[in-house]
């Protein structure tokens, strides 16, 4: 069976992961492995610091042993803080210590807005405004138009992950925009796995999920191709179809 490996930033909501991979069928294997995160805080410092290159190695040969065939690192806000061109560094070095096609929740993103043929998106993150500012700028950076960008102030990812269907719903329609295509919520401590159906019929549109996108993400480095429209727009036809 097909196996694609998550490295996960300490504990929020890395349940979303199994209950995803009961959604698509059973037809891959997601196994997932935590990272030490160091200090549980959205600042950038802190943020840097954890998506440095030792945290995430020291995960890798553990997703190996689960018999990993690509490897996705299931943070956004640690990787989009370090620019595109730090990103794109994180995600070479990724592979090159995995062995393996590797990628990040926020290259997740921008493949994904592509792949819906979608330019125009609004962001409604969990983050304070200073750290969603950079995500606006790495999807700028992809071609993407943000319309807007909303941030919650919420600085711990413990905090996010108490978080439950009302307060994802009610993140979404405040950062939704009338000009937007879809919209974000880029933030994988946030529990979303079983809210995605609800989260597009609110709000009418294509809504992108930060764990829904990370395991769309590693499915593509799979060339695995899955269409299960109860994950949302994306899925909706199989990857790379």
């Amino acid at each position: 069976m097909a196996s694609v490996g998550f490295l996960y930033p300490g504990h929020s909501a890395e349940d979303d992961y199994p209950r995803l991979e009961a959604l698509l069928g059973g037809a891959v294997r997601l196994p997932l492995v935590h990272t030490d995160i160091g200090e549980d805080a959205h600042r950038v410092d802190a943020l840097l610091e954890m998506g440095s290159a030792a945290r995430l190695a020291a995960g890798v040969g553990a997703l190996r042993d689960r018999g990993a065939e690509a490897v996705v690192w299931a943070c956004t806000s640690a990787s989009f803080v370090f620019g595109w061109d730090g990103a794109q560094r994180q995600v070479r070095e990724l592979s090159a210590i995995a062995g393996l096609p590797a990628s990040s929740t926020s290259f997740a993103f921008a493949h994904a807005v592509q792949a819906l043929g979608v330019h125009r998106v609004a962001i409604a993150a969990t983050y304070p405004a200073d750290v969603a500012a950079y995500f606006h700028a790495f999807l700028k950076a992809a071609g993407a138009e943000v319309v807007a960008t909303r941030g919650s102030g919420i600085i711990t990812a413990a905090e996010v992950g108490t978080w439950g269907r009302d307060e994802v719903l009610a993140l979404a329609r405040a950062g939704d925009h009338p000009d937007a295509e879809a919209v974000l919520l880029p933030d994988t401590a946030l529990h979303t796995a079983a809210h995605l159906p609800a989260l597009e019929a609110a709000l009418g549109k294509p809504v992108l999920t930060a764990n829904q996108v990370t395991v769309w993400e590693g499915l593509r480095l799979l060339d695995r191709p899955l269409a299960r429209p109860e994950l949302g727009a994306l899925f909706s036809r199989a990857v790379g179809a």
